[in-house]
């Protein structure tokens, strides 16, 4: 099992950088709404087609990071930087419905969704979502704040 505290911020960060690599070796950052339940083991993301190029990127190259490094989109007390290095997979196998397994968590983080969720229609590739699944493999955590020192370095592939 993952430690508490980084469960905890999982749980509760309403963004993380997600970086994704293309073809050329080009890191690609985007602020996505990480989603976890507590004792998953993974973080999830859901992703518009809209938005389908970190898709595309993690087909060709599934190493990603995951960066919780805004103390601003947080909710909880005991704030700390955390970077996952894991490796993503993706489900596009039914991009209507499937991610709304997930939707709890998101309301949960963004109560407001259930109204837009209700426009639905207004706004249809808003709605196409492909999951995607991070397995972290490293995970880094500034327990103190201070990205310039040392951090706790947790081997979850072996954790978890």
């Amino acid at each position: 099992m993952l430690p508490e505290a980084i469960e905890k911020l999982f749980e509760e960060a309403l963004v993380a950088e997600f970086a994704t690599i293309d073809h050329h070796g080009i890191i690609h950052v985007h602020p996505m709404l990480p989603l976890y339940k507590k004792g998953q083991g993974y973080l999830v993301f859901t992703s518009s087609i809209l938005f389908s190029k970190k898709v595309e990127y993690i087909r060709e190259n599934p190493k990603v990071s995951v960066f919780f490094n805004n103390e601003a989109g947080v909710r909880t007390k005991e704030y700390f930087p955390v970077l996952v290095k894991g490796l993503a997979s993706y489900d596009d196998s039914d991009i209507h419905e499937k991610w709304m397994k997930y939707l709890d968590l998101w309301k949960r983080k963004e109560p407001y969704i259930g109204k837009l969720l209700k426009q639905r229609f207004a706004l249809p590739l808003f709605w196409e979502r492909v999951i995607i699944e991070v397995k972290p493999i490293k995970i880094y955590a500034w327990r103190n704040g201070a990205i310039n020192e040392e951090p706790i370095v947790i081997d979850a592939e072996n954790e978890i």
